[in-house]
């Protein structure tokens, strides 16, 4: 007979909770959540999920040579994205030359990623940290690093938010009107870039959905107000975060598991309340 695993709850759960580690974890996740929800507000809009994706299949490579190299992860990642970023960039703005683009340079990015975690099988841990996350790993040096793009991204937002979101509503009027389209597209996907290299450090490569996507498709799902969705997206993953951290800590079970279920869970909420007209 097959004996089932049994999930318990532990006794210093709480004691956990203010352990320095887990510290660490609530700031990193939060400022990675507060990034993720207010860019990929803008994901949603411009219908670049699959750059979303794509930016984190990039940086995959970019981590496992880091490991390769001795190096910090974070340089790695955002190294790559940022390059992966502005090449996805330049192939213009049409949605059928872009996706094409995004899935060449996906897949070529993939093969390498594989080349270089096969040659870094010593480090199998860290190369499975990249693929699903490991938040209870946070350093002080990436929380630095997470607090300067979270500045960056901020700014950028505060500073293109009028016509980011115009080009992202209407880009054909916009570029009528004279807007470079081709520019914002460029700041939006290296601003992208940014967020998915602080998202995969939480959730990992495969899961950056959780943070990146789910969110902010939620907020639209109860609110079509551009702030106010906005910000919902920022709320509803920084709830997930902070309840996936709390989780992990009463279970004794992996944060990004938590996390990436509330975002699911709120998601399908929100889609089964959703007005029917709306």
């Amino acid at each position: 007979m097959i004996e089932l695993p049994t999930v318990t709850v532990q006794e210093n759960w709480l004691e956990i909770l203010t352990a320095d580690f887990m510290r660490q974890a609530f700031i990193g996740g939060i400022i990675t959540a507060v990034a993720a929800g207010a860019i990929g507000y803008f994901v949603i809009l411009r219908q670049q999920a699959f750059a979303s994706h794509a930016l984190a299949h990039i940086g995959f490579p970019g981590a496992t040579a880091a490991i390769l190299l001795g190096i910090p992860i974070t340089l790695g990642m955002v190294t790559f994205t940022v390059v992966g970023a502005i090449a996805m960039a330049l192939t213009g703005n049409r949605l059928n030359d872009r996706d094409i683009a995004t899935g060449t340079i996906l897949a070529f990015a993939t093969g390498l990623g594989l080349l270089f975690s096969n040659i870094a099988s010593t480090a199998a841990a860290n190369v499975q940290n990249v693929l699903f996350g490991n938040l209870l790993a946070t350093t002080t040096s990436q929380l630095i690093s997470f607090a300067v793009f979270l500045f960056l991204i901020c700014l950028t937002i505060a500073i293109c938010y009028r016509p980011l979101l115009f080009t992202s509503i209407s880009p054909e009027v916009a570029r009528a009107r004279g807007l470079h389209t081709g520019r914002l597209n460029l700041i939006f996907l290296v601003t992208l870039a940014l967020t998915i290299t602080m998202a995969v450090q939480v959730v990992g490569v495969l899961l950056v959905f959780a943070l990146i996507v789910t969110p902010p498709a939620t907020a639209l799902l109860l609110t079509a107000r551009s702030l106010p969705a906005l910000f919902l997206s920022i709320g509803i993953g920084t709830f997930a975060v902070i309840g996936g951290l709390v989780l992990s800590a009463l279970f004794n079970l992996p944060p990004t598991f938590f996390i990436v279920s509330i975002t699911t869970l709120l998601w399908v909420i929100a889609t089964i309340t959703r007005p029917q007209n709306a």
